[in-house]
């Protein structure tokens, strides 16, 4: 199954300040993350970002809320985003507008995406992980939580998957604008 961008939302898991110096690639993840959420922002895709328990972990890292436009940013004390009533809600709602493809990024992977990913799915949605924008303090627990989402029939992509695939079509100016992220 492709994404489609009038069925897409995307949400950002809890890319915050204090986890940064101990997450594995946290650069290269941040990064990731921010293209997804330009061109969710540039293509009308509605975005979520989370954040764990902002008193202890600091707020979303200044590089994502600079480009998260009007996305809400939204507190939990659950891990999964899908447990969290006003998270939960909000994905929703935006599914009751026809957006059932829920596209997740960010951090820990085994810990808050995947029951996040693994929650969404149950509720009955199309979840799509991006491999390389997500990361734990550990690689080895990446892995294991890629492995265990994708035997969960959670589909993994990367972020160029995701790009091009709401884009759909080459040669607009969405194309052109875009496609310069990626390079």
């Amino acid at each position: 199954m492709l994404l489609e961008r009038a069925r897409s939302q995307l949400l950002v898991v809890d890319v915050q300040e204090r986890f940064m110096p101990v997450v594995h690639e946290a650069e290269r993840m941040a990064d990731k993350c921010a293209i997804l959420m330009q061109s969710a922002q540039r293509l009308g895709i509605p975005t979520t970002v989370s954040e764990q328990y902002r008193k202890g972990l600091g707020s979303t890292i200044a590089r994502l809320d600079n480009v998260k436009g009007d996305a809400p940013i939204m507190e939990k004390a659950h891990f999964s985003c899908a447990a969290d009533p006003n998270i939960a809600e909000r994905v929703k709602s935006l599914v009751d507008e026809g957006r059932s493809q829920m596209v997740v990024c960010g951090i820990e992977s085994h810990v808050c995406v995947m029951q996040s990913a693994l929650g969404f799915k149950g509720l009955g949605m199309d979840v799509f992980v991006v491999a390389d924008a997500v990361s734990s303090r550990h690689p080895e627990s990446v892995d294991i939580a890629t492995n265990r989402m994708r035997s969960a029939g959670i589909t993994v992509i990367n972020t160029e998957m995701a790009v091009f695939e709401w884009l759909y079509i080459s040669g607009t100016e969405e194309f052109k604008e875009l496609s310069k992220l990626i390079k």
